[in-house]
Formats: C-alpha cells, structure tokens, sequence
C-alpha cells in the first residue's frame, strides 16, 4: 500500500489546490482592506519599495543593504496591523492564512513529511476518509448532555450519567488542548450505546481539523491488519501492508474501537499489547473502547495487556440507557 508515483502526484495537487486558495482569499482580504482603509495601499507599496531597493543594494554588491531592513519592515508592519484593527480589522487579516500552519500549506516541514502529508496517505489509501463523514454529525458540535440520566448513579464513583459525561468531557477537552505537549490514552468501556464511539468521535474530528494524524479501526479491522501483515505469503501484498502497519504505530492517535467484538485467541492479545506497548513508549495517544467489563477484559486479553492499560491509560467507565434506543424512541435518525 505504498504510494505510487500517480496517488503521490494527486496528494501533491491538492497542496497545489490549497496554496491556490490561500492565495485567493489573501487577494480577496486585500482588496476589500484597501476599499475599506486607503492609507494602506500607500504603506504597502513604501513596504514593497523598501524591499526592492535594499535588493537591488546587495545584489549591486552592497553587503550591508540589507542590515537592518527586517526591523524596518517589522516597524511598518506593526503600523499596518495598527490601521488594520482602526479600521475594524482584525491585526493578522492581511497575513496568509493557512489550512496547515505547520508546514503553510506544502505538505513538508523542511525534508520531512508534515503530519497533514500523513493523514491525507491514510485517507487516500486506507479508506480513513468515510469517518469524515461520520464526522460531519458526531462531533462535540453536536453533543448533547441530554440523553444521560442526572438520577442513574454509579455506585463505585456515586457520579449520576450527567456528571460522569461531563466530567469525562471536560477531560477530554483538556486531552485535546495539551495534546501536542504531552501524551495521554484513554480507555472507554461500559454498556452498548453509551456514547463511547461517539466521544471517540469529537475527538478525532478536532484532531483532524487541526492536521494532526489519526487512524480509526475497529478491533476486526486492525487485527485483520495485523493478521494479514504477519501471515501473508503473497510478497508483494507483505509489502504493500508494511506502510500501514507502520501508520498504526506512528500516526498521532490511534483509535481501536469494539475491542472485544473480534475473535481473541493469543495472537490477538499478543498483537494488542506489541500495540499498546509500542505506543506508550513512542508517547503516541491512543484510545481504546470496549463493551467488556474490567474483569472479562483482563481475562480475555491476559494479565500482561492489562497490566500495560492500567497503567497507562486513564480508565473511564461510561454509564447510562443505550442512546441509540432513546433516538429510536424520539423518532430521531442515528
């Protein structure tokens, strides 16, 4: 599954397609600033000039020509951003705005990939880009509070629904803030249609959406992975698998949902700690649902697997009625 030349080519154009578009609104910005501001225009053409000038200065063989020119053009730009928000608007309007700040929109950040360049291989190639449309609906945008119980409690923590939800989404929002600063995993467990895929949702759409890597497996489908990479007898497909196998290892977060739903024998469990394992010591988040009981989990997936999650992960049990049946009942489209 590596890229050939031609899937490469089709990522590359739509960097080409983003830059286009940077450019665009940046000229549509400039034009309706100067309508509005007219000072501007004669300040960005002494900016301008100031430029070319010191230019022509070294390229004639003056070394010093350009010293000192970025603290003057700062100074003119300060002066710009000071009109800008006279004028209503904000300081950074006239600066190009970028879908990916990290690398402005080229895919690189100097000769290594940028982490924009990684999702869009998992979406090309591993087809991570139907969960974009699960996306569009499941996502903290449209969360509600309102399908859990304020008097259903859970007896070990005496939270109800309500409280745990929130504070569990209050946990996750900080999850989401620090998430370039330090590594975090959590692990959702809890009955069928309490919300578990669903916040694993919110999550990755705001990780997404700020050009970070994610990969989303059901347990089946990773395992699957796993299973095809280490027994396959076909080279050519062992190879084609080594890329994604390293994605599940590398990208940003890894998302492995419905663990229990698929058929656990040894090299399943051995499989999911190598995961597990490997990610905590790379510090890569993941998170991981599942409908089984702690107990039932550590004995299906052995000591060792637990031992990792427990003390690793931060462990939440989600409680409350099965949401789906409550949308069924209101008559409301899953």
């Amino acid at each position: 599954m590596a890229l050939n030349n031609s899937q490469y080519d089709e990522i590359m154009r739509e960097y080409q397609r983003r830059q286009a578009a940077d450019r665009q609104r940046l000229d549509e910005r400039t034009k309706k600033a100067l309508a509005a501001v007219p000072s501007l225009r004669e300040l960005n053409g002494r900016i301008a000039a100031l430029s070319v000038a010191r230019a022509r200065k070294y390229l004639n063989g003056d070394d010093r020509a350009i010293d000192g020119l970025r603290e003057e053009i700062a100074a003119l730009s300060d002066t710009r951003r000071a009109l800008l928000e006279k004028g209503g608007f904000p300081a950074d309007y006239l600066e190009m705005q970028y879908a990916c700040p990290k690398c402005r929109d080229t895919g690189y950040i100097g000769s290594e990939k940028c982490t924009c360049f990684r999702q869009a291989v998992i979406d090309l190639l591993y087809t991570q880009s139907n969960i974009r449309n699960i996306l569009e609906t499941e996502n903290f945008q449209h969360f509600s509070f309102g399908y859990y119980s304020d008097t259903v409690k859970n007896p070990s923590t005496g939270l109800t629904a309500l409280a745990t939800m929130q504070k569990l989404v209050a946990e996750c929002r900080d999850f989401l803030d620090n998430f370039d600063r330090q590594s975090d995993n959590f692990f959702f467990y809890g009955d069928t249609g309490v919300g578990k895929t669903f916040l694993s949702h919110c999550i990755a759409k705001e990780l997404i959406d700020t050009a970070h890597s994610v990969i989303y497996f059901t347990a089946f489908e990773l395992f699957d992975l796993f299973s095809k990479t280490t027994f396959s007898r076909d080279r050519s497909e062992a190879e084609e698998l080594k890329e994604m196998h390293s994605y599940v290892f590398d990208c940003d977060l890894l998302i492995i949902d419905d663990l229990g739903t698929e058929l656990t024998n040894s090299f399943v469990a051995s499989q999911l700690f190598l995961c597990v394992n490997e990610r905590l010591l790379a510090r890569r988040s993941t998170i991981i649902s599942t409908n089984l009981p702690i107990d039932v989990f550590r004995d299906t997936y052995s000591e060792r697997v637990f031992s990792r999650i427990s003390s690793g992960y931060k462990i939440r049990k989600l409680i409350g009625d099965d949401i789906r049946i409550q949308k069924k009942i209101a008559g409301i489209r899953p």
